[in-house]
């Protein structure tokens, strides 16, 4: 029995043929055939008995049900397969559900489809029944589709932005707790070794930041997007800083205010539940944006980043620090499965673009860095955490949403290696009149 055998929450509806006989038409094992070519490289094994692939393989997808066979053919790709395997209709045996990273490699490296032709479609339909084409109803960890959101408002308005960060954000803190570790960083660390714990990457970042920003006692800094305040407590606590962050996610803010009591930091640290474009319009010494870019829309850039140096002093610093694509050619909205179970209304840009924007925003940047492997580094690390706590994650937001973050995880750290989408650094100024910005000569922070 696989690890996913023991979870709860497996699929509810029938695994066997339906009442009054077995269908005689095709298997599932006929299905996988006809969208499949050449050797397979996992086991593949239907609610209907039938089976495809070598027996031996390490790795078996089972279709446990007729409503998961119609999640995949009627959501073709990612979507229908996470549909699936979160509602428990698609199970995964021989990893751990908490981190299946090595069923992603052999899955992208090893498993081939192909279209099958129209007659060959037909005749599968027609013997499976046309009643796999209706599509059930999706697992309630979805988000509602991008058409169906303009009930929330448009796209990134306040309203709907609030929404896609709650949806993502305030799953549970002490979910999160387990996942993320005790510097509770829900952002890219920075290694010195692979080695190096996730606590050190961490701490390693944030003191990376703080060097490049060029932080010292007495200094104000705002960070935007501040999570549970690890770069704002870490500021003052290490650097001296008064530190404000703001946050869309009221859990997080909660979570991070109650942080600084404890760590007695109130009267340098503060995180207040705001959006970015209301927060205080003064200006700070410092601004640092850790993973917020991804939410604000590419088409936002220009109104972000002039928010964003509009709070910034002459001659202060901004450090930008987001996912982006590994090109400026890519698409600049997420496939199907992060819109709808992990990031909805996520968009990223290509380093081009982002680097364009800020220095279009009247900034002048000084330094760029990719950060690119050091965040498959940090997602292995969140994917262990998952694995060993993986009885309290269910325990606590449920089998279904503890799966979707196996999902994304281990296939954010493939996708992270193979060089499809790269985590930047951007530093840059605001410079004062002629152009006077204070940064030396050579950069004042060690890489």
């Amino acid at each position: 029995m696989s690890l996913i055998d023991r979870e709860q929450g497996a699929a509810s509806v029938p695994a066997g043929p339906p009442a009054g006989g077995r269908r005689t038409g095709p298997t599932v094992a006929d299905v996988i055939r006809a969208v499949t070519t050449g050797a397979l490289p996992i086991r593949i094994t239907g609610y209907d008995g039938s089976a495809i692939g070598p027996a031996d393989a390490g790795i078996t997808l089972a279709i446990r049900s007729e409503r998961g066979l119609s999640y995949l053919l009627t959501a073709p790709g990612d979507l229908g397969m996470a549909r699936a395997y979160v509602s428990g209709d698609l199970g995964l045996e021989g990893v751990h559900p908490g981190d299946p990273y090595e069923a992603f490699t052999v899955l992208k490296d090893e498993l081939h489809l192909r279209l099958p032709s129209v007659g060959e479609a037909l005749a599968l339909v027609k013997g499976l029944g046309w009643e796999r084409l209706l599509p059930p109803p999706p697992p309630p960890q979805e988000a509602a589709p991008r058409w169906r959101r303009v009930m929330d408002g448009l796209r990134h308005s306040r309203h709907r932005d609030s929404n896609a960060i709650s949806h993502h954000y305030d799953v549970s803190n002490a979910f999160y707790e387990k996942v993320l570790g005790p510097s509770m960083t829900y952002t890219c660390a920075v290694f010195h070794s692979p080695d190096d714990t996730l606590e050190q990457a961490q701490r390693a970042k944030y003191d990376l930041v703080a060097g490049k920003l060029a932080l010292k006692p007495g200094m104000r800094l705002l960070d935007v997007g501040c999570g549970w305040g690890g770069m704002v407590r870490h500021a003052a606590r290490e650097y001296g800083v008064k530190a404000l962050g703001v946050t869309l996610s009221r859990a997080q803010a909660e979570w991070a205010q109650a942080a600084i009591e404890r760590e007695g930091l109130g009267d340098l640290a503060e995180v207040r539940h705001l959006d970015y474009r209301d927060a205080p319009r003064e200006h700070f010494d410092a601004v640092s944006s850790i993973g917020l870019t991804e939410h604000i829309g590419v088409r936002n850039y220009p109104a972000y980043f002039g928010a964003l140096r509009a709070r910034l002093k002459p001659g202060g610093r901004l450090l930008n620090h987001c996912i982006t694509r590994a090109d400026n050619r890519a698409p600049h909205r997420s496939g199907a499965f992060i819109d709808r179970y992990v990031f909805p209304d996520g968009e990223l840009a290509g380093p081009g673009r982002l680097i364009s924007e800020i220095h279009d925003a009247g900034l002048e940047v000084h330094h760029e860095e990719n950060l690119r492997q050091h965040y498959a580094l940090t997602l292995a690390g969140w994917c262990r955490n998952l694995v060993e706590h993986w009885d309290f994650c269910v325990g606590e937001v449920g089998p279904g949403t503890a799966r979707v973050w196996g999902l994304y995880m281990a296939g954010s750290r493939m996708a992270f290696e193979r060089n499809e989408i790269q985590l930047h650094q951007v530093l840059a100024t605001h410079n004062g009149p002629q152009g006077v910005n204070g940064y030396p000569l050579r950069p004042d922070w060690t890489p």
